[in-house]
């Protein structure tokens, strides 16, 4: 049975004629009733869901009434999270089992895909989340991102495992079932992003600073030597031609053909990054790091609230920033509960809790 608890709905200006016309009714509502009335301000960052069991590792929606986050216990024993927004009130789907969901990506409202840990991949339909009666693998899925409804990818390994365990696990959907299409050089790594620009232009970030470019067809490795100094934890563009892989304190950007280091001040490790538009992307990470970049300039958002751990970013339709995080970094510890955040930069963001 699914838990809903109601939630404001976004209120977001359509264009600065409209605005003005807000104001103006505004203004006269005061002076016929007397009564104040709070009109919006700037975009700020807003706390949706604050430390709400368990933690959210991921956020993705169709649309910003239409919003799945995902999560889940990390080895503490508790329920795996799948959580829906409807514009209304958050709704716990209750998806069964344990095991931590690390990643959501879809098409539509009708069509996106969820994937964790033990090869889990459930399918939403827009009404139910279903799970496949088989697994492809047994390693962690960190990451999935799908083309159209008969085109998606998932991939995944065994951090640290190396040659000896489930390692560069890459899967494709046909539509019909998930199967194992890896890189053709097998590097003993875990895999823990994918995105693509189109259903022929496809990235994948991992362990050792590792980018897999897969173009038509082919793929090929672009991190030998690596550009990067570490772990490259996320992967998401604006288009072919800007392109961004994030990690500890690597940010990389390509332009279809080399990958670059970004200039930016980090105040603390990144591990999420998402593209709203060509030159406007936010980068999010730990102990609240928040970075926008804005007409070709970052600007740090590290001291604003919240100063909990961010782990995964998206940009919603209208071009607002939500980051999914939580107490993700610290060991399992069997029967607790680990504290889940979600947030949102806007004007007016949508709030409410889960039980």
């Amino acid at each position: 049975m699914s838990t809903k608890i109601a939630a404001k709905t976004p209120r977001r200006q359509k264009n600065p004629l409209s605005w003005r016309l807000g104001v103006l009714a505004a203004s006269l509502s005061v002076a016929c009733s007397g009564t104040p009335t709070k009109t919006p301000g700037p975009p700020a960052w807003h706390v949706v869901l604050a430390n709400q069991p368990p933690t959210l590792l991921s956020v993705w929606g169709a649309a910003a009434d239409d919003v799945l986050a995902v999560g889940g216990p990390l080895g503490n024993g508790s329920p795996s999270a799948v959580l829906h927004y409807d514009g209304n009130a958050w709704t716990d789907l209750r998806p069964g089992g344990t095991e931590t969901f690390w990643w959501a990506h879809g098409t539509s409202r009708t069509d996106a895909w969820i994937v964790g840990e033990k090869g889990r991949i459930l399918h939403w339909d827009g009404q139910t989340v279903t799970e496949g009666a088989s697994r492809p693998t047994s390693a962690t899925l960190f990451g999935v991102w799908a083309a159209a409804p008969d085109d998606a990818w998932a991939v995944g390994g065994t951090p640290g495992g190396g040659s000896s365990a489930p390692n560069d696990v890459v899967l494709h959907y046909d539509g019909t079932s998930w199967t194992a299409s890896p890189p053709p050089q097998a590097l003993g790594r875990a895999f823990f992003k994918v995105w693509g620009s189109a259903r022929d232009d496809l990235y994948v970030v991992g362990e050792a600073g590792t980018v897999w470019h897969r173009k038509g067809a082919v793929w090929a490795l672009e991190s030998s030597p690596p550009i990067a100094t570490g772990t490259l934890l996320t992967v998401n563009g604006c288009g072919p031609g800007e392109v961004y892989a994030v990690g500890g304190r690597d940010v990389l950007r390509s332009d279809g053909r080399t990958w670059t280091r970004v200039d930016v001040q980090l105040d603390n490790d990144v591990n999420g990054v998402s593209c709203a538009a060509p030159g406007q992307v936010v980068l999010v990470g730990s102990a609240g790091l928040k970075e926008r970049l804005v007409a070709g300039q970052w600007q740090d958002d590290f001291a604003l609230e919240p100063h909990t751990d961010l782990h995964g970013a998206w940009a919603d339709p209208t071009g607002a920033y939500w980051a999914a995080g939580g107490d993700f970094s610290s060991g399992p510890r069997a029967g607790a509960s680990r504290g889940g955040t979600l947030v949102y930069y806007g004007v007016v963001a949508p709030s409410g809790t889960t039980r």
